[in-house]
Protein backbone atom coordinates (compact mmCIF):
# COMPACT_ATOMS: atom_id res chain seq x y z
CA UNK A 1 0.00 0.00 0.00
CA UNK A 2 1.23 3.70 -0.88
CA UNK A 3 0.04 7.04 0.82
CA UNK A 4 -0.56 10.09 -1.40
CA UNK A 5 -1.05 13.72 -0.41
CA UNK A 6 -1.02 17.34 -2.25
CA UNK A 7 1.19 19.65 -0.95
CA UNK A 8 -1.74 20.53 2.18
CA UNK A 9 -2.38 17.75 3.02
CA UNK A 10 -6.26 18.31 1.88
CA UNK A 11 -6.52 15.56 -0.32
CA UNK A 12 -5.09 12.19 0.78
CA UNK A 13 -5.34 8.92 -0.36
CA UNK A 14 -4.23 5.25 -0.19
CA UNK A 15 -3.08 3.20 -3.41
CA UNK A 16 -4.12 -0.87 -2.60
CA UNK A 17 -2.57 -1.80 -5.39
CA UNK A 18 1.36 -2.01 -6.89
CA UNK A 19 0.69 0.97 -9.73
CA UNK A 20 1.16 -0.06 -13.25
CA UNK A 21 3.37 1.42 -16.60
CA UNK A 22 5.20 4.60 -14.78
CA UNK A 23 4.99 6.98 -17.95
CA UNK A 24 6.48 10.67 -18.13
CA UNK A 25 3.82 12.23 -21.01
CA UNK A 26 5.43 15.82 -22.20
CA UNK A 27 1.39 16.71 -24.30
CA UNK A 28 1.10 20.16 -23.74
CA UNK A 29 -1.89 19.61 -21.43
CA UNK A 30 0.23 17.90 -18.95
CA UNK A 31 2.81 20.41 -19.49
CA UNK A 32 0.77 23.35 -18.58
CA UNK A 33 -0.91 21.20 -15.86
CA UNK A 34 2.57 20.86 -13.91
CA UNK A 35 4.49 23.40 -15.38
CA UNK A 36 7.05 20.67 -16.91
CA UNK A 37 5.77 17.44 -17.54
CA UNK A 38 3.85 14.59 -15.94
CA UNK A 39 5.32 11.57 -14.12
CA UNK A 40 2.36 8.87 -13.70
CA UNK A 41 1.34 5.67 -12.92
CA UNK A 42 -1.90 3.53 -13.39
CA UNK A 43 -4.18 2.25 -10.84
CA UNK A 44 -7.55 1.14 -11.02
CA UNK A 45 -10.24 3.01 -9.42
CA UNK A 46 -11.32 0.69 -7.33
CA UNK A 47 -7.58 0.33 -5.42
CA UNK A 48 -7.75 4.10 -4.32
CA UNK A 49 -9.20 4.64 -0.95
CA UNK A 50 -9.71 8.42 -0.34
CA UNK A 51 -9.04 9.49 3.41
CA UNK A 52 -9.61 13.14 3.00
CA UNK A 53 -10.76 14.48 -0.58
CA UNK A 54 -13.19 17.74 0.12
CA UNK A 55 -10.67 19.67 -2.00
CA UNK A 56 -10.79 17.76 -4.93
CA UNK A 57 -11.74 19.05 -7.86
CA UNK A 58 -11.69 18.02 -11.17
CA UNK A 59 -10.77 19.76 -14.83
CA UNK A 60 -12.28 18.12 -18.20
CA UNK A 61 -9.49 19.02 -20.17
CA UNK A 62 -10.81 17.24 -23.24
CA UNK A 63 -13.60 14.79 -24.27
CA UNK A 64 -12.11 11.94 -23.09
CA UNK A 65 -9.73 13.02 -20.24
CA UNK A 66 -10.40 14.96 -17.15
CA UNK A 67 -7.83 16.09 -14.09
CA UNK A 68 -7.47 16.02 -10.53
CA UNK A 69 -6.13 18.49 -8.51
CA UNK A 70 -6.20 20.13 -5.24
CA UNK A 71 -8.24 23.13 -5.82
CA UNK A 72 -6.76 24.68 -2.02
CA UNK A 73 -3.03 24.42 -2.84
CA UNK A 74 -3.53 23.05 -6.87
CA UNK A 75 -1.21 20.36 -6.58
CA UNK A 76 -1.52 17.97 -9.77
CA UNK A 77 -2.82 14.48 -8.86
CA UNK A 78 -4.53 12.37 -11.22
CA UNK A 79 -5.32 12.11 -14.80
CA UNK A 80 -7.82 9.86 -15.69
CA UNK A 81 -9.64 8.44 -19.03
CA UNK A 82 -13.68 9.16 -18.78
CA UNK A 83 -14.23 5.91 -19.95
CA UNK A 84 -11.69 3.62 -18.36
CA UNK A 85 -11.77 1.96 -14.99
CA UNK A 86 -8.34 3.24 -14.07
CA UNK A 87 -6.60 6.87 -13.01
CA UNK A 88 -3.25 7.73 -13.13
CA UNK A 89 -1.85 9.00 -10.30
CA UNK A 90 0.95 11.73 -9.84
CA UNK A 91 4.05 9.81 -8.70
CA UNK A 92 4.99 12.99 -6.94
CA UNK A 93 2.07 12.78 -4.31
CA UNK A 94 2.97 9.62 -3.15
CA UNK A 95 4.87 9.50 0.05
CA UNK A 96 8.32 7.80 0.61
CA UNK A 97 9.76 5.14 -1.59
CA UNK A 98 7.17 4.41 -4.69
CA UNK A 99 8.97 1.37 -5.90
CA UNK A 100 8.75 2.02 -9.46
CA UNK A 101 10.95 3.46 -12.18
CA UNK A 102 9.96 5.35 -15.19
CA UNK A 103 9.15 2.57 -18.21
CA UNK A 104 8.76 5.51 -21.24
CA UNK A 105 7.93 8.91 -22.49
CA UNK A 106 5.13 9.34 -24.44
CA UNK A 107 4.11 13.00 -26.41
CA UNK A 108 7.51 13.65 -27.14
CA UNK A 109 7.10 15.26 -30.01
CA UNK A 110 5.01 18.02 -27.65
CA UNK A 111 7.77 18.24 -25.38
CA UNK A 112 9.31 21.62 -24.51
CA UNK A 113 12.56 22.94 -25.94
CA UNK A 114 14.69 23.67 -22.46
CA UNK A 115 15.13 20.16 -21.48
CA UNK A 116 16.73 16.89 -23.49
CA UNK A 117 15.44 13.25 -22.93
CA UNK A 118 18.82 11.36 -22.60
CA UNK A 119 17.88 8.98 -19.55
CA UNK A 120 17.77 5.98 -22.60
CA UNK A 121 14.29 4.91 -22.29
CA UNK A 122 11.75 4.47 -25.37
CA UNK A 123 10.23 7.30 -26.74
CA UNK A 124 6.80 7.78 -28.54
CA UNK A 125 6.17 10.32 -30.50
CA UNK A 126 2.71 10.44 -29.04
Amino acid sequence: MLKATCLCNSVRFEILEAPTEPTACHCTQCRKQTGHFLASANVKKSAIKFLAAETLSWFQSSEKVRRGFCAKCGSTLFWEPVFRDWTSVALGCIEGPTGLSLERHIFVAEKGDYYVLADGLPQNER
